[in-house]
């Protein structure tokens, strides 16, 4: 295995990483402060958004990210009526479907980190004369964000993991290339390359992480 071969293979693979990183990226902005919204909302006393927000979130947490990915780009477009105003690029296609997906998955973890909120902290507030306001973003929000971390760093790993499922719409991505490079040369080394591209990734991931934690440690 020489160095001009690994770098054949090393090379289209980084250009596929910019868009790995650039879903991951988009994914992780939108995702998390839509799941907060979806929270909020699974949490309202106004009857029909509770719904709503309880609805939306069984069926994305029920259904496949990969059929939601192929409904998204493949299926909305079917729609009668809205379906022409429904066709987005490949790449657009995968963000709206990753965002969707775990602002699901985000919105469960956040309701688990209130529900872990003694009711007295409330209390306490309310004593201290905070509004509503105060009191979620300087009490509950911040000892949210302490009981929630560790499940937000185990989600976004699978998220980057899941980023590899794009390739099914024809976004062209890290295992993309490595997958073109195996059945090109009939060598699995681009494989290894790939998974050791991810493993880095989600040392760097689990490293920063690992430093929020500490810094929300009290």
């Amino acid at each position: 295995m020489d160095a001009t071969y690994f770098m054949n293979v090393l090379t289209p693979m980084l250009q596929g990483l910019l868009v790995t990183v650039a879903v991951f990226i988009v994914t992780i902005i939108i995702s998390l402060p839509l799941g907060f919204v979806f929270t909020l909302m699974a949490r309202s006393r106004f009857a029909p958004l509770r719904w709503f927000a309880e609805v939306y979130i069984y069926i994305l947490r029920g259904t496949p990210l990969l059929l939601q990915l192929m409904f998204v780009y493949f299926g909305l477009p079917l729609i009668p009526g809205i379906g022409p105003y429904l066709v987005f690029e490949r790449f657009t296609a995968a963000c709206v479907a990753f965002c969707l997906n775990y602002a699901a998955y985000f919105a469960e973890i956040f309701r688990g980190g209130l529900l872990a909120i003694d009711r007295g902290q409330y209390e306490a507030a309310k004593v201290l004369g905070l509004t509503k306001f105060e009191t979620m973003t300087r009490v509950v929000i911040p000892q949210m964000i302490r009981v929630c971390l560790p499940s937000v760093s185990n989600e976004t790993i699978t998220l980057l993991k899941d980023t590899a499922l794009v390739t099914v719409i024809g976004v062209a991505e890290v295992l993309h290339y490595a997958k073109t490079a195996v059945n090109r040369d009939g060598n699995t080394f681009a494989f290894l390359v790939a998974a050791a591209i991810y493993l880095v990734i989600n040392f760097v991931l689990t490293f920063v992480f690992k430093k929020m934690e500490k810094k929300y440690e009290f």
